[in-house]
């Protein structure tokens, strides 16, 4: 992937999540645009830029978010890697594809960082957490890969 895509992408993913995503989150359940862009950037160009710009918009999001720092970069960065491995195994040419894997991305990112917040005995049970926000949130991000790959911009992350 050429640096100003990359830089372009992380950058503008960042910024869009930090400014755009919380204004437009629906009952409570906002997108999250790095997996969606980690995800179809992967399956572009592969499992090396996949996981840079994986753990790219995970820092930024750690940063923003606080937290433990790393916790997105590490689900972000293991999402991208896995995600641009896939051409290799499976048809990724058809819109379906992408889509279905942003959002079995959305439920595995949730459960990674899940898992990884248990080190810090985080509170919430996992059941109300995937029905509650892991859920709809990959709902919300397989409509907004829909999107990705309808606008014109989805010419340059499709095959």
């Amino acid at each position: 992937m050429r640096l100003p895509l990359y830089v372009l992408a992380v950058s503008g993913g960042a910024l869009v999540q930090c400014t755009v995503v919380p204004v437009v989150g629906v009952g409570g359940v906002v997108p999250d645009v790095p997996v969606v862009l980690t995800v179809l950037l992967a399956l572009r160009y592969g499992s090396e830029a996949g996981c840079l710009t994986g753990f790219a918009l995970g820092l930024a999001q750690d940063a923003v978010a606080g937290g433990p720092l790393g916790l997105h970069a590490l689900s972000k960065a293991l999402i991208g890697f896995a995600a641009g491995d896939l051409p290799r195994w499976i048809l990724v040419r058809r819109p379906i594809v992408p889509v279905g894997l942003a959002i079995v991305a959305t439920l595995v990112d949730g459960l990674a960082r899940f898992a990884l917040l248990q080190a810090f005995h985080y509170p919430a049970p996992l059941g109300e957490l995937f029905a509650r926000v892991m859920v709809p949130q990959a709902g919300y991000n397989g409509i907004l890969a829909v999107a990705a790959l309808a606008w014109p911009v989805g010419r340059l992350l499709r095959r």
